[in-house]
């Protein structure tokens, strides 16, 4: 999953949000060197990014976008649930987007000087860009992933995979749906995680 599920799977903690953003740019034991519930945050990274990855319904999403990106499928599956978790927002948060976003801005801001160098370079261009507001539309989707496909190795075939989305949202949200039911289920179960989200009842 990528930035937005990582952010909202953070609960109500400051510090578990903050150590959950920053888990991809923190190695090994380096975890070690933060504060206990920043801690937690970046085990809770590793501890989604491992469930997503061996999940069959993550897989099935992926299978619709590995014929163009192979190996690759898996790096942009993480973009497209992000976009149907920013498009269906109301439907997991009783907080806006908007509010949501400038939380974690302000999170990230205050604890600027603990952030790895890597977060420090891109987060001026993830706040003016409204990087996590843009996931809920195709363009935002769109810019994400050229952006990694200049910067990563991640093959620039963006056109071909809104294609797809597009093709098939309905089949995609529904079984984005189904994994994020599981994903809350499984975060608060065993991480003492209480995911702030909308009452579906």
């Amino acid at each position: 999953m990528n930035y937005l599920a990582h952010l909202y799977l953070s609960g109500d903690s400051d510090e578990v949000l903050l150590g959950n953003f920053i888990g991809d740019y923190v190695k090994g034991q380096k975890y070690l060197h933060y504060s206990d519930d920043v801690q937690k945050g970046i085990l809770l990274h590793r501890a989604i990014d491992s469930y997503t990855d061996s999940h069959p319904l993550v897989k099935e999403v992926a299978g619709f976008f590995r014929p163009e990106y192979g190996r690759y499928a898996g790096i942009v599956t993480d973009v497209i649930l992000d976009h149907f978790l920013a498009c269906y927002w109301r439907d997991y948060s009783p907080y806006s987007l908007r509010q949501f976003a400038k939380h974690v801005h302000a999170v990230l801001l205050s604890n600027f000087f603990q952030l790895p160098t890597r977060v420090k370079g891109f987060l001026p261009f993830l706040i003016q860009h409204k990087r996590l507001e843009s996931y809920a539309r195709i363009d935002g989707i769109q810019q994400s992933l050229h952006i990694m496909a200049h910067r990563t190795s991640l093959p620039d075939k963006t056109n071909q995979a809104i294609d797809v989305l597009e093709a098939n949202f309905e089949i995609l949200h529904e079984l984005f749906d189904r994994f994020m039911e599981d994903m809350i289920t499984h975060v608060e179960a065993n991480y003492s995680i209480k995911v702030i989200k909308t009452d579906r009842s």
